[in-house]
């Protein structure tokens, strides 16, 4: 990391569009999208969905220091909340001198599920589905050779019976296929839809839902990073203080569900920003976190913070991380294609070490403010330029307004509106 250059923050926007531009393969096509001066246009997203009337836009920033897996990463991050990109990348910087972040992703498998209904003999219907599974996986396999020859494809079959439902039993055929690259939905959803008349031959019931499950728990990501003790005290605040602070506030999450909902909101702020800028389904990530979280029975903490025998801070964070670099809009935007090139990813499962390394920041970030000065002293700074800006403030002024506010602890629309009243006034 060059520690000589200014700090990004400092820059206008297009001194810091210039300065990504030489530490990362962008042409200047790729430049323009991220800039917003050119990219989404209204005939390309008249492609991508229906009713196309026009774009709506959403600020893209730039979080900086991450090392991730001992490779420097400029993230970017679509988010319209202050704090979420400087808090991300304030952390990254932290965890830096233990390391940086250390990442990891298991196979791209996903999981494509039918509904089985009617089913005259259940543990028969089960016994004949195990007994052709081979000759079931080599079928679906010759759905999508394209794929296959990738290396991806179909793994394996599994049978659950559900015996209580609202509307009674049914089984339930687990398709597991690796989706290589891709986000997988496509894929999964042909190979079940192609597959289901095969199941019903040999089960005699009925497939209804032929659908992927975005509860990818077959497909996680996981990060963790060392925060060295040293680094930890600020202000009045001893290191030892913030770290066990961060811990016990961490326990609270993961004791209580109504905590841990804005707990994983938080890290979520750091996912689906990322997931965002590089054109993956946000809802579908989401939901699978959500639903991992609560896999126990008891929706709690995705993340884990301890203390190791040094004393150090020691963060976790696994959840799934159903995310891709082909197909759908990360092809089809152009923004999204850039921000892919300006991590300098090649394979999906980087992108997912990527994303999960960001939640764990922006969830130490979160836990640092709640645990020592409070959530709402750096958010509300922030915050306080937006209210300034939707004012009506420019240029100076939204910067003067933006600390009168900050100085007067109320940040409403209504008080900026006073202030600048009051100033107009001859």
């Amino acid at each position: 990391m060059d520690h000589t250059r200014p700090k990004f923050y400092h820059l206008t926007i297009e001194e810091r569009l210039k300065l990504i531009g030489t530490t990362a393969p962008l042409d200047e096509a790729d430049l323009a999208a991220l800039g917003g001066v050119e990219g989404l246009t209204p005939a390309l997203a008249d492609h991508m969905i229906e009713n196309v009337i026009g774009v709506f836009g959403l600020p893209l920033g730039i979080a900086q220091n991450f090392l991730i897996n001992g490779r420097e990463v400029q993230v970017p991050m679509v988010i319209e909340e202050p704090s979420v990109v400087a808090g991300a990348s304030f952390m990254a910087r932290l965890a830096r001198s233990g390391g940086g972040f250390t990442a990891q992703a298991s196979a791209p498998e996903m999981i494509g599920q039918m509904q089985v209904l009617g089913v005259p003999d259940p543990p028969a219907a089960r016994a004949a589905l195990l007994e052709h599974k081979l000759e079931l996986l080599e079928e679906a396999a010759s759905f999508d050779p394209v794929l296959r020859r990738l290396g991806g494809g179909p793994r394996d079959l599994e049978v659950r019976f559900i015996e209580t439902s609202p509307t009674g039993p049914f089984l339930v055929v687990h398709l597991i296929y690796d989706v290589r690259d891709a986000m997988g939905a496509n894929a999964v959803n042909t190979a079940v839809e192609r597959l289901s008349p095969r199941v019903e031959a040999l089960t005699g019931g009925r497939v209804l839902l032929r659908i992927l499950s975005n509860l990818a728990d077959r497909r996680l990501a996981k990060a963790g990073c060392t925060i060295l003790l040293d680094e930890l005290a600020f202000d009045d605040f001893s290191a030892e203080e913030v770290r066990d602070g961060i811990i016990n506030a961490w326990a609270f999450a993961a004791a209580d569900p109504y905590r841990a909902a804005t707990h994983n909101k938080g890290i979520m702020n750091g996912v689906d920003a990322v997931v965002m800028a590089t054109g993956n389904d946000w809802r579908a990530v989401e939901a699978g976190a959500h639903a991992y979280a609560a896999r126990s029975g008891h929706y709690t903490s995705l993340s884990a913070w301890e203390k190791d025998a040094s004393g150090n801070l020691v963060g976790t964070l696994e959840m799934p991380m159903a995310v891709g670099i082909v197909g759908g809009a990360t092809q089809v935007h152009p923004a999204a294609r850039a921000a892919l090139k300006l991590m300098e990813i090649t394979h999906a499962a980087q992108l997912a070490e990527i994303v999960v390394a960001v939640g764990l920041a922006q969830n130490l970030a979160a836990l640092r403010a709640l645990a020592t000065e409070g959530i709402q002293r750096g958010h509300m700074t922030l915050h306080a330029r937006q209210v300034a800006a939707a004012a009506g403030a420019q240029g100076e002024m939204l910067e003067r307004l933006a600390d009168r506010l900050v100085a007067d602890k109320t940040i409403r629309i209504d008080r900026a509106k006073e202030i600048l009243q009051e100033w107009s006034k001859p």
